[in-house]
């Protein structure tokens, strides 16, 4: 082969350079694009160069496609931004962002597409957090610097200018913020990181309580609204969701409301917790709380929002109505002992009052002995709990308040029984959160029971939990009234929301009294929990005294709250504890739990991420450890720093979103702290707020995560990682490197749209375009393992649809795999052209017939790839489903979590997104050909199927979902060799038949080497004609009704002859080289048939010494086209493509289609490719594909619905172009007739004796002058007429119109316009051709000596070698001819045929 030979470009082909040819894949119905790839790009996208040392930013569309927009410096990051009017702030560590300078932060506008630094005096130091004020319209930055204020700055948008924060800013431990974000309403922003804030420590009342126990009685009044949805009053008590429908409870309109809240026991209360509703025209202003039995109007103290300041009301107290408000807690002067409340609503606005919120707050939590005491308290998982040793009995006694009763346990003791052999109780109360608590024992009075004489003295031991010692305290139940006996005075620090603090109770060593009639009896009645300090000290005692300090400061660290209303004080230091929010314990909280300063400084500790949920609970995470053992994350409810099951997570927590009920955490941790999970989390989880409970994301990812966000009901999450986990059992993974997709709603991985190779930092939350940054070092447009659908886009770029659902690949790969990296020639240096300078030049390979060569080594595999697709209709649901095959795995989108995956053959559904496994036993191997007709699947390749008599090629009944091989010998390979089914066909000319090609020796008995036929009516193979030896790559058509199969490969023909290419007649059943085997370079791995034409064949293979070629037969000849395809080139696939415009026509390819070149495509000019068009001069780059290690993709195949398509393209004039010429046509039409009469008036004058000598000279002369231009000009006319009406329009020769379409009988024209045959004469052009037409012939054959593409009006086009008719000679230059292929007629250069 002669060496390749790059040319410059003529000025014909700059215009290719900023665009790409338009390919019309409408044309071919639905069309699919397999392969080996993780992420594919067109060519004229991939001008970026990517250097992982630096930080890109790119944009992600709504369809998952990204692109990148501009990098750091080398060294740079890229941490937080967000969206604020038409511009997206982001921050990070940087000094430039593409060709703008700009410190640490800038902006990008997509309008314009240009990057601008934020004015001048900005942060100093590295920024963390960036958060988008709309409604100020500022934004806020947090990070590591000093100015212009410490670690929080704000840039003012309207003034263009920096300044410190409202607050100064945040100091102490590292001084550094690490998130900004909002409270649920918008009023408030969260900072968190590591720093310390302080508040004064005299504060006497906070706007918060513990986690109440709530009794209540249905129903409330008859006033309640008969709005559907609001109307049931205990969908207040614990609202599921947020104020709405079936969470809210609206009074009947125009009437104040009376809600009756309790319970025939007594109760120990400290007020009522109300939220009000802001649904329109319902909310509450004013009310009232009288308490039940006393009937007495309560005193209330609260926190009035608008002050801050702590207050009293009684009557008329108010309630809010600012939206930023959830709920207000309203506290009695002290702690009373009732049975209930009335609350009396006396204001409202609009119609009526109404609620979202009700709860009464208890004095503590309680565990009665009596289990069916024992309620569950809102948002509690489960309620207190008792278990007992020994005989117990229910008694039921008054209490201190008439009217009331109690019900307590008993047990009868043997006087002299040891403690260890008599009964016992043990009481586990539910605590909501860590805390300093004092326990007391209710011992009811023996006068009410009746049993003083009975009682006697107990020993009850307390364990907190968590490693903390157990406390003993001796306890005399002697008692005549009821009494409460402190047993507990410290901390508890709860694991689990699990009942780990434990209260026991037995007979005391010595107990006292002398029973009565021999027995003790022993009382077992409440359990009181009172928090006393929601900072545990550490420290326990059994005395009842509390713990806590009203004087000094209170540190808070990690965390803190500023409302966006509030006036500017100093955060750096001291503030008034009239700042102090309700959420600012959070921070004091964390502050205590995790040990100080000492320990803060000593564990690096930070908080990371905050989330806030619309119930107003507060998730805090990060890095650290609390002294009640909660890791990493806590929550924060009712005032309380809680932890979350099973004490959080086993590593540190970078990233939290939320939602719903949905709080999604990321980081570096693998199970939770108690490895519940058995190592399933993996840096992502999701936590159910509502259940609390931690649940899985498939089984995670394989590294750190360090973004998550939200979008389109997607969770997107970043980090380090290369692999997500579909399930527990997937110990291999599935590829995604640094970014992943989970789909909220069916609770799987997704597939992300794009290909990003690299470390992502950062992904923004809720932007349009959506934008990510991180170090990239391989980016591609679209993601997809595998295979993608593509059609015509809006622009110059095709639309794609990459798959929906993510290929694994823990199938074992048959091939070996490159390992080259991607190389792009940057676009300033690369020609996207590569002109063939020796078109026609030609390298002889020397055929042995007694050898042949084998084929070249297949694309590389390596799963998870696609092979093959195939397009089927079901008849059940009207979906058209794309069927592919290869090296893959799959878990099916109906499966379960936990399922089994299905392998190398799913059925793609892309109108639901869902990918199905077909029924029955799974292929084992490699699926290499895929053909569907009707309802039956024919699948090729190098596999087995378990439990049948299957090798490289089996049946499959779609509509029965069932394999159907029964009856179908299977095929047999040669010694030494494996059954390896490339090729799976059918013709129009042969019906029943499917024809089977590859590498095989025989189908059961019959030996038919290479390539079979299947008759589908019998399951019999049958050899074709004499047969072929070696091994056969592709299969193609040729002829009007396909009547001519041509097979490329590695061939030798029965006789011996060897040629790569040959071709089988159906109707003799002979085989016959086509053109000389010698010309062809090697082996062929690719072929194409141009439309049919036999005169119009490309191959593609692989020289002796691994060249790639690319060789042309024009009917006569094949000509090896000169390229600059290096040796790693390897071409899978030929296959002619439509288009929307039009190219230069050549002797090659028509105007109206190129031919595509797939495979892994390695060339000197642009570096690989994936697949690449070929207009007959040049090659033009056109898709590129990345594997997920950034090596080189390659495509396999592309398919298409339409087995048959027309590559005529069809243009309309505009309506009002027509209509003028109508205009046009009637004024001639008159002026015709006009003339012919004046005309026939002339003629009548004339002398009526010459008329008849004067009629006979004029049929003389136009038959020996007039004859034959009239003639020819009639032809033309007619050959006009046939392009308007849409025959013989093709520039090309066979089957230019409809692919198998079937001829139309004649010419399709009226009588007028045929041809005049009887008067054909010889024309006195000297002809090529030996003989040229006598008086009496109506035509003669002839063939074409060049290829003609007949783009003039009335022209014919032709391909090189064509046979024709010639039909009229009787012009020097141009002769009229019928195409014998095509029927199709025009007039062709007298020259050009011999």
């Amino acid at each position: 082969m002669l060496p390749f030979t790059l040319l410059l470009l003529s000025s014909a082909h700059v215009a290719w350079a900023d665009s790409l040819p338009l390919v019309d894949f409408n044309r071919m119905g639905k069309v699919g694009l397999a392969g080996a790839f993780a992420g594919l790009d067109f060519f004229q996208n991939t001008s970026h160069t990517f250097d992982p040392s630096t930080s890109t930013l790119l944009s992600r569309s709504s369809n998952g496609s990204i692109s990148p927009l501009a990098s750091t410096n080398s060294g740079g990051s890229i941490s937080a931004g967000c969206t604020l009017g038409n511009s997206f702030y982001f921050g990070g560590l940087f000094s430039s962002i593409g060709s703008t300078s700009a410190s640490n932060i800038a902006s990008y506008t997509p309008s314009s597409g240009k990057f601008a630094a934020l004015g001048s005096n900005g942060p100093n130091g590295g920024i963390d957090a960036v958060f988008c004020d709309t409604k100020n319209n500022k934004v806020w930055v947090g990070g590591s610097f000093t100015s212009p204020g410490a670690a929080v700055a704000v840039w003012d948008i309207s003034s263009s200018a920096w300044s410190k924060a409202p607050f100064d800013g945040l100091t102490g431990a590292e001084g550094r913020v690490l998130s900004i974000t909002t409270n649920s309403s918008d009023t408030s922003l969260f900072f968190a990181g590591s720093f310390i804030v302080s508040f004064e420590g005299n504060r006497t009342i906070l706007n918060s309580t513990n986690n109440p126990n709530v009794p209540f009685s249905p129903g409330a009044t008859p006033f309640s609204s008969s709005l559907s949805g609001f109307s049931n009053i205990t969908n207040i008590l614990c609202p599921a969701g947020s104020d709405g429908p079936g969470n809210t409870w609206f009074a009947g309109d125009a009437n104040s409301a009376l809600i009756t809240v309790r319970d025939f026991a007594f109760l120990d209360a400290s007020g009522v917790r109300l939220g009000n509703t802001f649904q329109s025209n319902h909310g509450t202003t004013e009310f009232s709380v009288t308490t039940i039995p006393d009937n007495t109007v309560q005193t209330l103290q609260y926190l009035d929002p608008t002050t801050n300041q702590n207050t009293t009301c009684s009557t008329a107290c108010p309630l809010s109505t600012n939206s930023s408000i959830l709920y207000q807690d309203f506290l009695f002067t002290s702690s009373l002992s009732i049975t209930g409340v009335q609350i009396t609503l006396s204001g409202w606005t609009g119609d009526g009052p109404g609620l979202h919120i009700l709860q009464l707050l208890s004095s503590g939590a309680f565990a009665s002995a009596v289990n069916t005491d024992n309620a569950q308290s809102c948002f509690a998982p489960n309620p207190s709990n008792t278990t007992q040793t020994g005989d117990w009995e229910v008694k039921v006694a008054p209490s201190n308040i008439a009217g009331t009763t109690q019900s307590v346990l008993v047990s009868d003791v043997a006087v002299g029984t040891s403690p260890s052999s008599g009964p016992s109780i043990t009481w586990m109360p539910y605590v909501s959160a860590s805390g300093d608590y004092t326990i007391n024992m209710l011992v009811p009075g023996c006068t009410n029971l009746q049993d003083c004489a009975a009682r006697t003295s107990v020993q009850v031991t307390v364990f907190p939990g968590n490693g903390l010692n157990p406390t003993v305290t001796p306890v005399d139940q002697t008692n005549t009234a009821d009494t409460s006996v402190p047993i507990y005075s410290g901390p508890i620090f709860p694991t689990t929301p699990n009942f780990v603090t434990t209260v026991t109770m037995i007979l005391s060593d010595n107990p006292v009294g002398s029973g009565s009639n021999g027995q003790y009896e022993i009382v077992a009645g409440q359990i009181e929990l009172v928090l006393t300090s929601a900072n545990p000290t550490g420290s326990s005692s059994s005395n009842g005294s509390s713990s806590g300090s009203s004087t000094g400061t209170n540190e808070g660290f990690g965390f803190f709250e500023w409302p966006l209303a509030s006036s500017s004080v100093d955060a750096t230091s001291t503030l008034s504890n009239s700042t102090e929010t309700a959420a600012d314990k959070a921070a004091i909280g964390l502050f205590s739990g995790i040990g100080g300063n000492g320990t803060i400084a000593s564990e690096n500790a930070a908080i990371v991420s905050v989330a806030h949920h619309s119930s107003g609970t507060i998730f805090l995470a990060g890095n650290f450890t609390t002294s009640s053992n909660s890791n990493n994350i806590v929550s924060f409810t009712d005032g309380t720093v809680s932890s979350l099951p099973n004490n959080g997570l086993d590593g540190d927590v970078t990233a939290l979103a939320i939602d719903g009920d949905n709080l999604f955490v990321g980081g570096s941790f693998v199970d939770t702290s108690s490895a519940s999970t058995n190592g399933a989390l993996k840096g992502v989880a999701l936590y159910q707020v509502q259940n609390q409970k931690w649940s899985t994301l498939g089984a995670g990812v394989n590294g750190r995560v360090s973004s998550l966000a939200i979008s389109n009901g997607q969770l997107l999450v970043a980090g380090n990682f290369t692999q997500i986990f579909t399930s527990t059992s997937d110990t291999v993974g599935t590829n995604a490197p640094g970014f992943a997709v989970w789909n909220i709603s069916s609770s799987v991985w997704a597939n992300s749209g794009s290909f990003i190779l690299g470390s992502i930092t950062f992904v923004a939350n809720e932007t349009s375009p959506q934008y990510l940054a991180g170090n990239v070092a391989v980016s591609e447009t679209y993601g997809a393992s595998g295979m993608v659908m593509i059609r015509n886009g809006d622009s110059d770029i095709p639309s794609v649809f990459p798959l929906s659902v993510q290929l694994d690949s823990t199938v074992a790969s048959t091939s070996s795999s490159s390992t080259r990296r991607r190389s792009i020639i940057p676009r300033s240096s690369w020609v996207p052209h590569v002109r063939f300078g020796h078109l026609f030049s030609k390298t002889k390979r020397q055929s042995s017939p007694s050898s042949l060569a084998a084929l070249p080594d297949p694309l590389p595999a390596v799963a998870p790839a696609v092979l093959a697709g195939a397009f089927w209709t079901n008849n059940t649901s009207n979906d058209e489903v794309a069927i592919i095959g290869g090296n893959f795995s799959f878990l099916p989108s109906s499966s379960s979590f936990g399922s089994s995956e299905a392998a190398n053959l799913g059925i793609y559904n892309q109108n639901s997104g869902t990918i199905s496994a077909l029924q029955g036993n799974q292929v084992n191997g490699t699926v290499r050909s895929l053909l569907v007709v009707e309802d039956t699947l024919y699948v090729g390749g190098q596999f087995t199927i378990s439990g049948l008599n299957v090798n490289g090629f089996a049946v499959y009944d779609l509509s029965k979902q069932e394999w159907d091989v029964s009856g179908v010998q299977a095929l047999q390979p040669s010694s030494g060799s494996s059954v390896v089914v490339r090729s799976i066909s059918t013709s129009t000319s042969k019906a029943n038949t499917i024809i089977v090609a590859g590498t095989f020796a025989q189908a059961g008995s019959l030996t038919c080497q290479a390539i079979c036929s299947l008759d589908t009516s019998s399951n019999q193979w049958n050899a074709l004609g004499s047969g072929i030896n070696g091994e056969v790559s592709s299969v193609d058509y040729a002829g009007s009704n396909q009547e001519t199969l041509i097979a490329a490969g590695s061939i030798m023909l029965s006789d011996n002859t060897g040629t790569n290419v040959a071709q089988l007649t159906f109707s003799n059943m002979t085989w016959a080289a086509i053109g000389s085997g010698s010309d062809i370079p090697g082996p062929v791995t690719a072929m194409e048939v141009n439309d049919g034409n036999a005169s119009s064949i490309f191959a593609a293979g692989k020289t002796s010494d691994n060249t790639a070629f690319l060789s042309f037969f024009d009917g006569q000849n094949w000509t090896t086209l000169a390229s600059t395809l290096q040796q790693e080139t390897i071409v899978s696939q030929l296959t002619m493509v439509p288009l929307q415009d039009t190219h230069t026509g050549n002797s090659i390819i028509q105007s109206d289609r190129m031919l595509m070149i797939s495979g892994l495509l390695d060339d000197s000019s642009f570096g690989n490719a994936s697949t690449a068009l070929f207009d007959g001069t040049s090659f033009i780059p056109y898709i590129v594909s990345s594997t997920v290690s950034g090596t080189a993709g390659s495509v396999s195949s592309l398919f298409s619905s339409l087995a048959t398509f027309s590559f005529t393209q069809r243009h309309f004039l505009a309506t009002g172009i027509v209509i003028l010429i109508s205009i046009a046509i009637s004024a001639g039409v008159v002026f015709l007739l006009a003339l012919i009469g004046i005309l026939w008036t002339l003629f009548a004058r004339r002398d009526r004796d010459d008329k008849t000598k004067q009629f006979d000279a004029g049929a003389d002369d136009d038959d020996s002058i007039r004859h034959r231009p009239s003639s020819l000009l009639e032809h033309i006319n007619a050959a006009t007429r046939g392009t308007i009406i849409g025959i013989g329009s093709s520039p090309f020769a066979q089957h230019s119109g409809e692919k198998q379409e079937e001829r139309l009988d004649g010419d399709g024209l009226e009588p007028e316009y045929a041809h005049d045959g009887d008067n054909y004469v010889r024309a006195d052009t000297p002809s090529a051709y030996g003989g040229a037409m006598g008086a009496e012939e109506t035509s003669r054959p002839a063939h074409a000596r060049y290829s003609f593409d007949g783009a003039g009006e009335g022209e014919l086009p032709l391909s090189a070698g064509a046979e024709v008719e010639v039909l009229d000679d009787r012009d020097h230059a141009w002769w009229y001819a019928r195409d014998v292929r095509s029927g199709k007629e025009g007039v062709v250069p007298a020259a050009y045929l011999y």
